[in-house]
């Protein structure tokens, strides 16, 4: 019987990644995703559409169908996630920021990921110029994904007060309003945040049912009294023992019996942990030294600070929320 190899199938997937992600790149930079919303296409009509080569369309569409952005076959034809995140046309996110960020501020800091490896650090961040406008786009929507996740799978409209507590993006509190109709909610930030916060919720339609507090949420006076108390993409930014003030002052502002969702990505020592949270560990670490922090560690935090946590939900490409309940 003729020896059998292991299959190195895994491992060249992996290796060969950034051929894919580059591709997806360059693909949503060019127009590509747009010009195919206009009906499925040839390599010849697609370059047509997107002014580009026929060579280079034909390797785009060849290497995205591959990717699962496309259905292969002649012609292309657009995938419904493709159509609804990439095309500009769609009901989902556009994420093309978020590519763009990727592509110009991302990958340039993974380049040096060996580097990272070797001494725990962050390569330098640049963000002269347009760059921080890339980044801060970037950033945005990627929250607005997660917001709009998280609202598909959480069910907002048992409260009535929200408090989104030192959050980065007004997304999350916009998405719970709108889920929770006869709801009012508080933005708590520092300065920096409050302006885009309030604009969004004007824009959003809601003005009259929000306010925005600008707040050091770690040295601030705390309001109180809310049924749901929001903290999204906070946990990886601090340390352990500002983890842990952030967590009793959010506490301090839920009303009894009130609910705590906290999102972030969390590692774990589940064998089948999700790839998303195992990689943005390395992404946090590389661009400004961010931590990813065990789900344990976390569930501890909560525990000691008066939250009985009651369930971890995993959201569709995006974090995972610990939901928790005030003791």
């Amino acid at each position: 019987m003729a020896h059998s190899s292991p299959d190195p199938s895994g491992i060249l997937g992996v290796a060969t990644g950034y051929m894919a992600a580059k591709q997806l790149f360059a693909a949503s930079e060019a127009g590509v995703f747009a010009a195919l919303a206009g009906g499925p296409a040839t390599a010849a009509e697609l370059a047509s559409r997107a002014g580009m080569p026929e060579r280079t369309a034909r390797i785009l569409g060849d290497g995205l169908a591959a990717s699962g952005c496309w259905r292969g076959g002649r012609p292309l034809r657009q995938l419904p996630a493709a159509a609804a995140y990439l095309s500009g046309e769609g009901d989902g996110v556009d994420l093309r920021p978020f590519l763009a960020f990727l592509d110009a501020i991302s990958y340039p800091h993974w380049l040096g990921f060996g580097a990272t490896t070797a001494s725990a650090e962050p390569q330098p961040l640049d963000l002269a110029g347009d760059r921080m406008r890339t980044f801060m786009n970037g950033v945005m929507t990627y929250n607005a994904l997660h917001a709009r996740m998280l609202a598909e799978n959480f069910d907002f409209t048992r409260y009535s007060r929200i408090l989104d507590y030192g959050g980065l993006s007004a997304a999350f509190l916009v998405e719970a309003l709108r889920s929770a109709g006869q709801a009012h909610g508080t933005f708590l930030a520092p300065g920096q945040f409050t302006e885009f916060a309030r604009k969004a919720l004007l824009d959003a339609g809601l003005g009259g049912r929000s306010e925005v507090v600008e707040a050091d949420p770690l040295t601030g006076d705390v309001p109180e009294g809310f049924d749901l108390v929001l903290l999204e993409h906070v946990v990886h930014r601090f340390d352990a023992e500002r983890n842990r003030a952030m967590i009793r002052r959010a506490r301090q502002a839920a009303a009894p019996g009130g609910t705590l969702v906290l999102l972030d990505f969390f590692l774990d020592d589940d064998p089948d942990q999700r790839v998303i949270d195992a990689l943005h560990a390395g992404e946090y670490l590389v661009i400004d030294g961010t931590v990813v922090y065990p789900e344990a560690e976390v569930r501890g935090w909560l525990t000691a600070a008066g939250w009985e946590p009651v369930e971890t939900r995993a959201l569709p490409a995006s974090p995972r929320v610990i939901v928790a309940e005030a003791r």
